[in-house]
């Protein structure tokens, strides 16, 4: 499983409480391109419109810019493929207040391209301060345990 696209700081603005697995619905240059790592998830999310599940906000740059087809748009919506009990129930989980549907990394699986998203629920300021005086904490730990 080779991860070609990661939203990092994902992890660091939200609380994630689920992940799931989708496919994603791309032309033939996309997916040469994402194979490339050309692939950007910042920004971007995932909304359901009319019973299905859209990646929304990615940008994803043509394989060869000067061969692109006339009109394409990088940051168009991809349609994402899950089952149908995971679609009903994500249906009923992101009508709560306060949670979002997020894009955490982009990965093949047996020569497919699959996308893993998030349920997950925005941190305030104080939270991420929070986070960051501990990692640090940690650190000061680990070194003086590799002094000593």
């Amino acid at each position: 499983m080779g991860v070609l696209a990661e939203n990092r700081k994902a992890k660091f603005d939200y609380d994630v409480l689920e992940t799931f697995q989708a496919g994603l619905v791309l032309n033939g240059q996309e997916v040469k391109s994402i194979r490339l790592g050309r692939m950007n998830l910042t920004g971007s999310y995932v909304v359901l419109q009319k019973g299905e599940l859209f990646l929304v906000g990615s940008q994803v740059p043509p394989y060869q810019p000067k061969n692109a087809p006339a009109g394409y748009n990088p940051e168009r919506s991809r349609k994402l493929l899950v089952h149908k009990k995971e679609l009903n129930s994500l249906i009923g989980k992101s009508k709560e207040r306060g949670l979002t549907l997020l894009p955490l990394k982009v990965y093949t699986q047996k020569h497919k391209i699959k996308l893993e998203f998030a349920l997950a629920k925005g941190q305030k300021k104080y939270d991420k301060r929070e986070k960051i005086k501990k990692r640090e904490a940690d650190r000061e730990i680990e070194r003086e345990l590799k002094r000593g």
